[in-house]
């Protein structure tokens, strides 16, 4: 009898996070999560990005899994974190215009206190001037449905990035530097570390979060919203409400984000970089969609693994990685279209708590 190692392995999973055993396996990746930047030490940066797609990932799945509003919007958010928290970095301590006009990183110096002050600060309003700047756009686009709301978001990054590129302040179309990191510090190691370190814990506390949330009502909301919303506003339900709250809770997780990001890379382009929605908006899309939307596991395993597909297209493929790229996408749509955790959950419904009649199930298959 031939042997299913995908069923093998699914089972496995199952027994690992059952209710006995969850608390040594959350324990387990943290662990792991913890060791990596000194097992994988010399990819500490591609490590930093993976644990930023991820909450991408989770993050997009606000609207586009539990709501059903799917955003190109989210982009926006990121890039205008990005530059508010450099601008801080900046502008706490130096003249921003003078920065920017004559290549700052060299002309002014962030000592170590000065440096991790404007890191602070600058992560503080990335992750709060979005959310307000989602509520304001919410209100006014978020009555649209489908593909109307698709493309409004769209056209947001768009917009964004032509309008950083004409704002002499910040570098307008040549970019900005952001703070180099101290050189009393050390090696580029320590940095490499702090940023990874960083990046894990704003993963963990954005987990936590959604979680937390989609065991609410908020979460029930949601997913009424996605199913019928016309209904759940029958109900009594005030759906824009709910609406504008995810796309902020979104917008403060995915801003501070940005702000990191743009330390990690040093340099901020408004339309390659922080509003680069032709490729990082449509990642987001992409890892979530591989993954399985509307689960909170599947953007994590579906940016996991587009991470490691992109990196090998980028090393095996070089100059042809985005026709690998593409490839990837066209597999995706055809033959994953409810992600990984929707396949195997078609699978193996029982593996995730679903209750199979057997026979119901069998007159099924036969009738197909």
């Amino acid at each position: 009898m031939k042997k299913d190692y995908l069923y093998l392995f699914v089972d496995f999973i199952s027994k690992l996070t059952s209710k006995e055993n969850k608390t040594y396996f959350f324990s387990g990746i943290i662990l792991f999560l913890l060791l990596a930047p000194f097992i994988f030490s010399a990819y500490k940066v591609q490590l930093s990005f993976m644990l930023i797609l991820i909450l991408l990932a989770m993050t997009w799945d606000i609207q586009g899994g539990q709501m059903g509003y799917n955003t190109f919007g989210n982009i926006l958010f990121f890039g205008v974190g990005m530059y508010l928290c450099a601008s801080i970095q900046i502008g706490m301590f130096f003249p921003l215009a003078e920065w920017t006009e004559s290549g700052g990183e060299k002309t002014f110096v962030h000592d170590t206190d000065q440096y991790f002050q404007g890191l602070f600060v600058g992560l503080i309003f990335a992750g709060l001037i979005p959310p307000i700047i989602a509520g304001l756009i919410g209100y006014g686009i978020l009555g649209l449905r489908g593909h109307y709301f698709a493309i409004c978001t769209l056209g947001l990054g768009i917009a964004a990035g032509e309008l950083a590129g004409g704002i002499e302040l910040i570098g307008a179309g040549q970019g900005m530097t952001t703070p180099p990191f101290p050189k009393g510090l050390g090696s580029l190691e320590l940095r490499g570390q702090i940023f990874y370190f960083l990046c894990l814990a704003l993963l963990i506390f954005t987990f936590i979060t959604l979680r937390w949330l989609y065991s609410t009502r908020f979460g029930l909301v949601l997913n009424a919203i996605r199913d019928n919303e016309d209904k759940a506003e029958a109900m009594g339900i005030y759906t824009m409400r709910y609406k504008i709250s995810g796309w902020m809770i979104s917008a403060f997780f995915v801003g501070i984000a940005g702000g990191l990001v743009g330390n990690i890379v040093g340099y901020i382009e408004p339309i390659e970089v922080a509003f680069d929605g032709r490729e990082m908006g449509v990642f987001m899309v992409l890892m979530t969609i591989l993954g399985g939307k509307g689960t909170l596991w599947g953007p994590i395993i579906g940016a996991t693994a587009f991470h490691i597909f992109k990196e090998s297209f980028w090393s095996m493929f070089l100059g042809w990685q985005y026709v690998a790229l593409g490839v990837l996408i066209i597999v995706i749509v055809i033959y994953f279209p409810e992600g990984i955790m929707g396949y195997l959950r078609e699978k193996y419904p029982e593996k995730f708590g679903e209750v199979v009649d057997e026979k119901d199930r069998k007159a099924q298959v036969t009738l197909k």
